[in-house]
């Protein structure tokens, strides 16, 4: 049988893997500045914990997993009864009560539900961890990723909101990815809702407009008026995301559409909170990234209030983050009244951007610094002491595994880029020397192996 993966998930070699450390470690001391703490949940939720949050198109890319026992003749029977229902999108706990997860936020609610007594409030959690979703896979699209989220929960102060603001900035700034991080409120949304007499259409309205920039408002107007919106207020909506200029300018102009009701008064000066803040802390050019876009929406249901996605420029690419406020979302499983928000990266796509614009340092990784030849039995043996001495002291190196040719040991170093060789042959053990070669160079020289840490240490800090 040939080997392959199921599609939509890939293997990391250790180039690759270096380079996600680098973009995971960035985040993390990010996050970790800002004084949140590392959290992990299991990669199964019962499938009643994540059914029904992220609505109807996001539960059908929710990963179901068989119960264990089906091959029992007895529930064998039961089970294909059932299983037309459950290929219908729907639970049947007769063939799958568990499913992995498909983002970290359900997890993240679930987890402060069961813990509320014992937490710390407000409770501020990181959370690097892969999730899956039964999605087709494309260009930065997979159906096994790693989600690099924070959340606070506990607060409803919008201080929270601007400081996730300010972690976005902050990470792609040490990335040095130029981005566009787009805001907006689904109060105004809801408010949009209320003065087209849509509020029953609420999730409709956010899917449709949605997706503007991938379909266009030819199609979602097509989409509207199949879910039963006049042309009146379709032409509202129209004008709605049609709105342009600078944030300050948009701002004003929203006032004109849904300024009058409650939701979009609040939803305005929410925005118009974290925007001072903003605007106080920030240099121009950091201020410059932050959009105020209205047809931003989020199409999850749990959101309330601000929302955020960040788009990569100079690339073709789908959001690399996205997150918002969700003041219900712990009342889902019986602790009601715990506000919400938080943040997440996409590692995949932002990894896939910093490849396509070469944004990767050249210096991500430092390989094995030395590696010791193996010359026999002995020799080996003699090179393994001097070895273990220098790892103990910071300095990477390996020992060839086998006594085997010369030349198959350079072409060794050489492919794993090591800068310098070590070989102690049976004169060099008598002497108690070694000799030490600059691969880059090709020069040589014979040492006592009790200067051999200290030449190391004193080759090292040239370069």
């Amino acid at each position: 049988m040939k080997p392959s993966l199921p599609q939509g998930t890939r293997d990391f070699g250790a180039d690759t893997l270096r380079r996600r450390k680098y973009i995971t470690d960035t985040i993390k001391n990010i996050f970790e500045l800002y004084g949140f703490d590392p959290l992990e949940t299991p990669s199964l939720e019962n499938l009643e914990t994540l059914m029904g949050k992220y609505g109807e198109e996001g539960d059908k890319l929710i990963f179901k997993i068989l119960n264990n026992g089906l091959d029992n003749p007895s529930k064998r029977a039961q089970a294909v009864l059932n299983f037309e229902h459950v290929l219908a999108g729907k639970n049947n706990k007769q063939i799958t009560e568990r499913a992995l997860r498909y983002d970290l936020t359900i997890p993240f609610a679930r987890y402060v539900a069961m813990n509320f007594g014992k937490l710390t409030l407000p409770f501020k959690r990181y959370q690097i961890q892969p999730v899956w979703r039964a999605d087709r896979p494309q260009k930065g699209r997979y159906r096994e990723f790693l989600q690099c989220d924070a959340d606070i929960a506990g607060t409803h102060s919008l201080i929270s909101d601007t400081e996730l603001t300010e972690i976005y900035i902050d990470v792609f700034k040490k990335l040095k990815l130029p981005v566009d991080l787009k805001i907006n409120n689904r109060k105004i949304l809801a408010a949009l809702a209320e003065v087209t007499q849509s509020t029953d259409k609420l999730n409709e309205l956010t899917i449709a407009i949605d997706k503007l920039e991938k379909i266009g408002i030819s199609k979602v107007k097509e989409e509207l008026s199949a879910a039963g919106f006049s042309e009146k207020n379709m032409s509202v909506i129209e004008n709605y995301v049609s709105l342009n200029g600078t944030n300050h300018e948009k701002l004003d102009r929203v006032k004109e559409i849904v300024g009058a009701t409650d939701s979009g008064k609040k939803g305005i000066e929410e925005l118009e909170f974290i925007l001072s803040y903003l605007n106080s802390s920030l240099s121009e050019d950091s201020k410059a990234t932050i959009k105020v876009d209205f047809t931003l929406a989020r199409g999850l249901n749990y959101y309330t209030g601000t929302i955020y996605e960040v788009k990569a420029k100079n690339v073709q690419m789908g959001s690399i983050g996205g997150g918002g406020r969700y003041d219900n979302l712990t009342g889902l499983f019986g602790v009601p009244g715990v506000p919400g928000v938080g943040i997440s990266f996409g590692l995949d796509r932002i990894y896939d951007v910093l490849e396509e614009l070469n944004l990767f340092p050249e210096n991500i990784y430092e390989p094995t610094q030395v590696l010791f030849f193996n010359l026999g039995k002995e020799e080996s043996k003699n090179a393994y002491q001097l070895m273990q001495q220098l790892r103990r002291n910071d300095i990477k190196c390996e020992l060839f595994y086998e006594d085997s040719k010369m030349e198959k040991q350079f072409k060794y170093a050489t492919r794993k880029n090591i800068g310098y060789a070590v070989i102690i042959g049976s004169k060099e053990m008598q002497d108690k020397s070694c000799v030490i070669k600059n691969l880059e160079k090709g020069t040589q020289e014979t040492i006592a192996q009790n200067d051999l840490f200290k030449y190391l240490t004193a080759a090292f800090l040239r370069f």
